[in-house]
This record gives C-alpha cells, sequence and structure tokens, in this order.
C-alpha cells in the first residue's frame, strides 16, 4: 500500500546514499531503508502512536529500533536537512 507520507522515487533516489554504506561480507536485511524510513514518515505524519502502525509496515520495535540509530547516528538530521534543501530548490516534487 501506498501512502502520502511515502517518498517519492527521486526523494529516495537523493537520500538513499545516506542511508546505504557498502558493508563486508554478507548483510542479511529483512527490511528496505527505503521501507522504514517510510514507516517513521508515516508514525510523524499521522501522529499514530509507535505500537500501532498500520499491519504493511515492519513491527514496531524494528521501526523503533531503525529511527533511534538514524537519530544517533546523525542520518536522520542529515535526511532531513537535505529534503529541505531539495524542496526549496524546488528540486523534489511535492
Amino acid at each position: 500500500m501506498r501512502y502520502d507520507s511515502d517518498l517519492t522515487d527521486k526523494e529516495w533516489s537523493i537520500i538513499e546514499p545516506i542511508f546505504t554504506k557498502a558493508k563486508k561480507g554478507k548483510h542479511l536485511q529483512k527490511h528496505s531503508k527505503r521501507e522504514l524510513v517510510n514507516a517513521v514518515r508515516y508514525l510523524n505524519k499521522t501522529g499514530c502512536q509507535w505500537r500501532m502502525p498500520p499491519k504493511d509496515f515492519p513491527n514496531c520495535q524494528t521501526v523503533h529500533s531503525f529511527y533511534r540509530r538514524a537519530v544517533k547516528n546523525g542520518l536522520w538530521e542529515k535526511m532531513t536537512d537535505l529534503l529541505v534543501q531539495m524542496t526549496r530548490l524546488c528540486l523534489v516534487p511535492k
């Protein structure tokens, strides 16, 4: 299902490098970073409680853990700053 808060393909292409780092060896990941970012954006946009996201998102512990690590590592701030800059320059469609 698609939500209004989901990243567009253009937005994702801009911020994807922030969340994808080359890792040595195999790194198994059940959920894509885009899916996790979309889940956090949905929670933020709608005011939905962390423990009550729609069933098509990853479970709440996974989303919260991803968000907490992204904030701690400064990735979330980099992402939002970049999206704000691109929006102000009219490079990201609304």
